[in-house]
């Protein structure tokens, strides 16, 4: 190695004449470095290589790190933060969570209680569950981040913390596309997938004059005492608005919020990110006029001041404004905006000189943004970074039916972040949704990257009805999913393939992402969804109990579309208005049950029965042995019960109930994926009623 030290002090002191073989040397150096660098950009020393890439060990991150996992793929989890969930850290500011923590339903399914069990993520542990960590109906925040470290223990999950990933690009490689992340130390990971799970945690802001003035809902206190005796304004009318305005009701003077739009009701919408009831105390208090209340104005014509300091007299008494107070007026009303201080404004320019009885006159002590959040888009260069979404003002990333990124092949965003693809519609935005969105975007790669079929469950086509009762009795990633996420029945004749929680939106892709082809017999889909008219839904009149109209029920309810040939994405685009799917040829509607259970004989099964036997072209009725021994002398082709059980020597005695003989009678599937969900271990009452003779309420003639 050249010593520099003695060159330089050979120079200095001995005067000495420089090796003339010396600058030889140097350049020759100089020249391999920029060769290193400039040959081969993308395989620095220092890069990593995996086959897939998760960004962010929040729950989305951590749930597609199971499934990766599982599958043993080479994958790494990045996380810039030292503990997985950081989110939950800060956020919600007045630590209670809203998601529900139901741990008593008297139920011992686990696929039901996944129903009413909001915080829990998807694994084959059966005790790694929420209820683990508390046991409260809204936990409190700081429990999230600690269920999130004991999922990660406990399956072994290969997570990296603190590598903060400030640039993601793609480059076209000869083996394919690839994408490169670079962290704080200029490390680089490689990948083949990028799944990109960094939720949402970017403050939303709106820019208006005064803007300046507003405190941010990110960094307000939360002490209730420090709002004693205040006016306060708070920008919003979401749950992080409404849960600041709870925290300070009892000690601010007045609360006052502001939106450009009404409040939305979640018991009204059906939407679990709009007003929880759990946060609407201000509801009360503005309704029956105690001080605070709710106003409607777009942010972008506000302007919050301060007034001018001056003096004015009053009847005798001589009045000086104080300077702290903080005005709102509106932007028609500012005098030579150009020239003037954004920061004050004149009595003039305020909106109790034109109009007196306006609603916000009074000047407030506080104004506060609480707007949400936006997707972090600035560690994407144009070559990596998804277009924003065209819904939810832009704040999220535009992705297909299967959640990749648009126009960036490869990038998949999972979570939160997802949401655009349901936005105000479903549960994809919240951990009881994207749990299973994030299991269908891992088996959309499994089938891509690995030829890994969509599991599915074989079935007689005997068995089809027990099995759809099933589902729609205890299926949780339907249920919590609806109108997003819905089973895919594959109709073969005398069997069927039965495909569970498939993105509906891609439907026309279905043999690509599935694997799975469609015969000619068609296919049926099953989903969930509520009804399209606006009731009172605390009315007399909310609820639909006659099956005959079962296509009127508002509430939660199973919805069968039964299609001869696969819908194109024409026939999607081209989908009546609010309807999940296009217009298919036959459709069936199992009227609402005020127990979600739809195992009703009369108003759910035998309706159900009518329905399948118009799509498979069969009689689907259940019978005992001696009918089938009757059918099978009499009838040239029996009832395809009576060939799948008792020609096979499988039939029911007829002096025990069809429910207790279900192994017996052939009505189980004969063939069952591993990762199909868990069913109890005896079906229930579903037959009671299978014989009875019962006028159909389908609704066929679309």
């Amino acid at each position: 190695m050249l010593d520099y030290r003695c060159w330089a002090r050979g120079i200095d002191r001995s005067k000495k004449v420089m090796d003339p073989s010396l600058p030889c040397y140097i350049l020759f150096v100089l020249i391999g470095c920029v060769q290193s660098s400039f040959g081969n950009p993308h395989q620095h020393n220092d890069t990593r290589h995996y086959e897939y890439c998760v960004l962010g060990a929040g729950p989305a991150g951590l749930q597609m790190g199971y499934f990766l996992n599982k599958a043993k793929r080479d994958y790494i989890i990045l996380e810039r933060n030292s503990g997985p969930g950081s989110f939950f850290n800060e956020y919600p500011r007045h630590r209670k969570l809203i998601s529900i923590n139901k741990i008593h339903t008297g139920r011992q399914n686990r696929e039901f209680n996944l129903r009413h069990d909001w915080n829990s993520l998807l694994s084959d542990k059966p005790d790694l569950l929420f209820k683990r960590v508390s046991s409260e109906f809204y936990p409190p925040a700081d429990s999230f981040p600690t269920y999130l470290s004991v999922f990660v223990k406990e399956l072994g999950l290969k997570v990296r913390y603190g590598v903060d990933i400030g640039r993601i690009r793609a480059v076209q490689l000869a083996t394919g596309r690839r994408y490169i992340l670079t962290d704080q130390h200029a490390a680089d990971y490689m990948c083949s997938v990028l799944l990109v799970a960094t939720g949402l945690w970017v403050p939303q802001k709106v820019e208006f004059v005064g803007s300046d003035l507003v405190e941010g809902y990110e960094s307000i206190s939360t002490d209730p005492e420090d709002y004693r005796n205040q006016a306060v304004l708070i920008l919003g009318k979401g749950n992080s608005a409404f849960e600041t305005a709870q925290s300070i009701l009892g000690s601010a003077s007045r609360v006052h919020m502001l939106s450009s739009s009404p409040v939305r009701l979640a018991w009204q919408t059906h939407y679990v990110g709009d007003l929880r009831a759990v946060n609407n105390e201000l509801l009360d208090t503005y309704q029956l006029k105690s001080l605070d209340g709710l106003v409607e104005a777009r942010l972008e014509k506000i302007v919050i001041a301060q007034r001018k300091e001056q003096s004015r007299r009053r009847s005798g008494v001589e009045k000086r404004e104080k300077k702290g107070k903080l005005y709102l007026t509106l932007n028609k009303y500012l005098q030579n905006q150009g020239e003037k201080n954004e920061s004050d404004v004149t009595g003039e320019e305020l909106p109790g000189f034109h109009y007196d009885n306006f609603s916000m006159r009074k000047p407030y002590d506080r104004v506060i943004r609480c707007l949400g959040f936006r997707f972090n888009f600035s560690v994407f260069d144009g070559s990596a970074c998804p277009p924003n979404s065209d819904n939810a003002k832009g704040r999220l990333p535009g992705v297909t039916a299967w959640y990749e990124g648009k126009n960036t092949p490869g990038l998949f965003v999972l979570g939160t972040a997802a949401h655009s693809r349901d936005y105000r519609s479903s549960a994809g935005g919240f951990v009881h949704g994207f749990r299973y969105t994030v299991r269908a975007v891992h088996r959309v790669l499994e089938q891509r990257h690995h030829g890994e079929k969509w599991p599915s469950t074989r079935l007689l086509t005997s068995q089809l009805q027990s099995w759809i009762l099933k589902r729609v009795g205890e299926a949780s990633g339907t249920y919590q999913m609806f109108e997003v996420l819905g089973d895919v029945i594959l109709l073969r004749g005398s069997h069927c393939e039965y495909l569970e929680e498939f993105p509906l939106q891609a439907l026309p892709q279905l043999s690509s992402l599935s694997g799975h082809g469609v015969s000619d017999h068609g296919l049926i889909v099953l989903l969930m969804q509520y009804g399209k008219t606006k009731i009172d839904f605390l009315g007399r009149s909310r609820a639909e109990t006659d099956w005959t109209k079962a296509w009127k029920s508002n509430f939660l309810h199973p919805v069968l579309y039964y299609y001869d040939t696969l819908p194109t994405d024409k026939d999607m685009k081209l989908r009546p208005h609010g309807w999940p799917l296009p217009r298919p040829k036959a459709i069936h509607h199992m009227v609402e049950d005020f127990l979600t259970e739809w195992d009703g004989p009369v108003s759910h099964i035998q309706p159900l029965r009518r329905f399948l036997e118009h799509a498979v072209q069969t009689d689907l009725r259940s019978f005992y042995a001696e009918s089938c021994f009757r059918f099978s002398l009499t009838h040239r082709k029996p009832p395809l019960f009576c060939q799948h059980g008792y020609l096979k020597q499988q039939g029911v005695a007829h002096d025990h109930q069809p429910w207790q003989n279900v192994d017996v009678a052939g009505l189980t599937p004969a063939e069952t994926d591993s990762d199909t969900s868990e069913a109890d271990p005896a079906l229930p009452n579903y037959l009671s009623g299978a014989g009875a003779s019962v006028s159909s309420g389908l609704k066929l003639d679309l």
